[in-house]
């Protein structure tokens, strides 16, 4: 199975991928964060790295789809290839910090990419507020995140919401992580654990 977990910059889907691989042994998909080129530069100056590093993370999702389909293993992804165009490049291109011309041939490139994918068997969705997402980025302290602007969260919030009210691809599980502290209280984790079992028993019942 291809399990994929989306939400917003802060919401807990790193965590949560590496806490649902080790709970069900699946194998885990991260993001390319740590060892991403761009993104240093990306957060001090939007305009001039915005088209290089949505392509860089197109670049990667794409082949991580592919290490999913080819494995033979359950797999477990932080973020979606469709997070990438609908809500991040979207986003800044809204934002006026990509270029029409660009955004319509990333958008052309993440078309093509799609006709050869399919979706995950089930998304998560982690829905966290500004205060909740604010909290937890201050808690990793990742230096190049303290530049990031409030507004840049609610527009990136306000996409998400927008892309998850109109999903059709496939099953979803949304989840609200505003009270929940998955890290350290084992109560909530088990609490989303129960939720992802209900779905699991659905989807094996069909």
């Amino acid at each position: 199975m291809h399990i994929a977990i989306a939400g917003n910059i802060g919401s807990g889907k790193t965590t949560l991928t590496a806490k649902l691989a080790r709970h069900y042994r699946w194998q885990a998909e991260y993001e390319a964060v740590d060892n991403n080129p761009y993104l240093e530069d990306f957060y001090r100056d939007m305009e001039r790295w915005a088209f290089h590093l949505q392509i860089y993370f197109l670049h990667s999702r794409f082949a991580q789809i592919v290490r999913i389909r080819n494995s033979n293993n359950s797999v477990v992804q932080d973020r979606t290839i469709y997070e990438d165009a609908y809500i991040f490049a979207a986003n800044l291109f809204r934002s006026g910090y990509l270029k029409e011309r660009d955004f319509d041939s990333y958008m052309e490139m993440f078309k093509t990419m799609t006709e050869f994918i399919m979706a995950p068997d089930l998304l998560i969705y982690l829905r966290a507020d500004i205060p909740k997402l604010v909290s937890q980025i201050e808690k990793r302290g990742r230096d190049y995140e303290s530049a990031m602007r409030l507004d840049y969260l609610r527009n990136l919030n306000n996409h998400y919401e927008n892309w998850i009210n109109q999903y059709d691809l496939g099953n979803i599980l949304i989840i609200d992580v505003n009270k929940l502290d998955f890290i350290s209280n084992t109560e909530d984790f088990s609490e989303i654990v129960s939720k992802i079992d209900i779905e699991f028993n659905g989807l094996f019942s069909r």
